[in-house]
């Protein structure tokens, strides 16, 4: 039976507020939870960007959920560092903490005044740092040159079972290369037939039989009108292919951007109704395509009535 999850935005709360958002998403009826790692926002008027890593661990003990994070090693982190993040929360809650690990965006790794790579490379970059981190998980004392560099690692405190190690993919060719060596899937909701891509890629390339998780944008609200606004005010920066996402350095060039935004992209990125049987419908596709979990982002401000309204009137469809 499929999951459903909530999924925590630091761009857009403060982290006291997504603690207590969470909670309530327990409470509901959500059996799961994810959150985003970022540096920035992805506009000036989200207007947050909490430490991701400091709030799991608070999330962590304030729930009783598994959760997980989509983070990037390489730049900002170095593999090593993630690695004993990642291998304290799970020791800390076993069974309970897994790793989306993505090739990232220019947006935040840029503070460390590294130069930003073409795909390829962060690619190969991505793959090096999954390795390491696999590899100290598995006690190894690691010793790596390459895209990354790594001398005599290892990793005194380790759980008794390591994270899942998920790749994030948008496109079906990213989907396919990590389908060999990652553990799940994580992706993002699209038009059905693009989606539909993903999937079949990540299986075609190694991932038969691994788990899926989709997060699922939505603008949820009492009216079309109230749902269309909210989506436009916080989530029109993100409706622009990954390539062009993933170049961006600050939240102003997002905003700019976004101004030029065709108004039907908005639709093609976010699920935008106030019919909950729409909702339904959207989710009964979702599982129609195999996704184990699904992992819900509300885009708007309104994120107490939007878990109060799934929680009694969708996930209950789906027991």
């Amino acid at each position: 039976m499929v999951a459903f999850g909530f999924h925590a935005s630091h761009e857009q709360f403060a982290p006291s507020q997504l603690l207590r958002y969470v909670q309530e998403a327990e409470q509901a009826g959500f059996t799961r939870a994810m959150c985003s790692d970022h540096f920035y926002p992805w506009s000036v008027g989200q207007g947050q960007s909490g430490f991701a890593w400091s709030w799991l661990g608070a999330a962590l003990q304030a729930t009783s959920l598994p959760l997980g994070v989509v983070t990037t090693p390489g730049y900002r982190y170095h593999p090593a560092v993630l690695a004993q993040a990642g291998a304290t929360l799970a020791e800390m809650f076993p069974g309970r903490f897994w790793v989306a690990v993505g090739s990232g965006e220019l947006l935040n790794e840029h503070i460390t005044g590294e130069a930003w790579p073409p795909k390829p490379e962060r690619n190969a970059r991505l793959k090096e740092c999954a390795e390491i981190m696999g590899a100290l998980w598995a006690g190894g004392h690691v010793t790596h040159r390459g895209l990354v560099t790594v001398v005599d690692a290892q990793l005194y405190t380790r759980p008794a079972q390591p994270p899942p190690l998920v790749g994030a993919a948008i496109t079906p060719e990213t989907a396919a290369w990590l389908g060999g060596w990652a553990d799940a899937l994580i992706t993002v909701s699209q038009p059905r037939q693009r989606l539909r891509k993903v999937v079949d890629a990540f299986r075609a390339g190694g991932g038969e039989g691994k788990p899926m998780y989709l997060q699922a944008h939505v603008s949820y609200a009492s009216t079309m009108a109230e749902a269309q606004a909210a989506a436009q005010a916080q989530w029109r920066t993100n409706v622009f292919p990954s390539a062009v996402l993933a170049e961006l350095p600050m939240p102003e060039h997002f905003d700019a951007l976004a101004a030029t935004a065709r108004p039907e992209l908005l639709g093609e990125a976010i699920r935008i109704s106030p019919d909950l049987a729409q909702h339904c419908a959207w989710l009964e596709e979702d599982i129609a395509l195999g996704f184990d979990a699904i992992y819900l982002h509300n885009v708007g401000v309104n994120q107490s009535a939007f878990i109060e309204a799934f929680g009694g009137r969708v996930l209950s469809e789906f027991d």
